[in-house]
């Protein structure tokens, strides 16, 4: 039975490689600062939770030993430099020594579309310049590597779609900033599929040395990306609220304001300049499909989850399940 270990197991995607993994008949190890944080997993059958702290160098070498792949899905989205390089670099750093320590060379990393490991300082964001340079020591380490590049992922517990959605029941009118900003949105499941795929499926050897870009099938602005959340959620009666796109300026004062809120923003002057990259595929780098993968389209999921937080769409939905529209 294949020993993995997945650092950042109990976060959103963590949860659903930690699934697909079990449910391959792996024996997987998840590390985690505070049991409870591993409620969500912690009954799976060949699922171990150990509290640990990864940042420290001799833990995290203690940890790897005696696996066969280590699976990396830690990451921020939110934070000051100091917090980026912690996470997305020194990290990177350290599972990089750890694996050489203890003689692990398998390494399947989650990465960031965007990120660029030839020039990280070409980029505009801390976040993808931190991801750029965990990728770069990662490649420069030795170690059998495959790198994925997700774009924004959607799901069930997704802080994304579900945040626009909640908003939309709140307010009357939702003010966008970086509106006209490009994505394409990737189920976490076909995500947590690829990371299977490449350390246990037919791909693992395959994929070693490649980077690829985790996709769905269409891409969307920003603007039309929270329209979609609201009528799928059933706002104003399916049909969403009002969404006004916010001057560059205006918005950075917007993202400015909010970092000062206490609590992680829903926005940040940071997160702005990430979006000024499109976060959709460059073809520069092979795609689900390379991993036997057809990734699923936002429209065939997320209506089912979403629809569930107002009446009017939950009916709609079953209704057209049950084949009666």
């Amino acid at each position: 039975m294949k020993k993995i270990l997945v650092l950042g197991g109990t976060g959103f995607v963590g949860r659903h490689v930690c699934e697909k993994l079990v449910s391959a008949g792996c024996r997987v190890t998840v590390p985690t600062r505070q049991r409870p944080h591993a409620n969500a997993i912690a009954m799976l059958p060949t699922l171990t939770v150990l509290e640990a702290n990864i940042h420290d160098a001799a833990v995290l070498q203690g940890l790897v030993h005696g696996h066969d792949a280590v699976v990396n899905l830690v990451a921020i989205l939110q934070g000051k430099e100091a917090a980026f390089d912690k996470a997305h670099v020194q990290l990177a750093d350290k599972i990089a020594r750890a694996c050489q320590a203890g003689g692990v060379r398998r390494l399947v990393h989650v990465s960031a579309l965007g990120a660029d490991a030839r020039n990280p300082a070409a980029l505009p964001s801390m976040y993808l310049r931190s991801k750029s340079r965990g990728e770069q020591l990662l490649h420069h380490a030795g170690l059998d590597l495959t790198v994925l590049r997700p774009s924004v992922i959607f799901g069930a517990e997704d802080k994304f779609l579900n945040v626009f959605a909640q908003l939309q029941q709140l307010l009357p009118v939702i003010p966008l900033a970086g509106a006209h900003a490009l994505f394409q949105p990737v189920w976490v499941e076909d995500v947590a599929k690829a990371v299977l795929q490449a350390v246990h499926g037919e791909f693992q050897h395959s994929s070693i040395g490649q980077t690829y870009e985790a996709v769905g099938p269409d891409v969307f602005k920003l603007k039309q990306l929270v329209q979609l959340a609201g009528s799928y959620a059933g706002a104003n009666e399916g049909r969403g609220r009002p969404v006004i796109a916010l001057p560059d300026a205006v918005a950075r004062v917007q993202a400015r304001l909010m970092g000062l809120m206490p609590g992680e923003p829903v926005l940040s002057r940071d997160n702005m300049d990430s979006m000024t990259v499109p976060n959709v595929a460059t073809g520069h780098f092979p795609g689900l499909s390379a991993l036997g993968i057809t990734p699923a389209a936002l429209s065939a999921i997320a209506p089912g989850y979403l629809g569930s937080r107002g009446l009017r769409s939950g009916l709609t939905l079953k209704r057209k399940t049950a084949g009666r529209f």
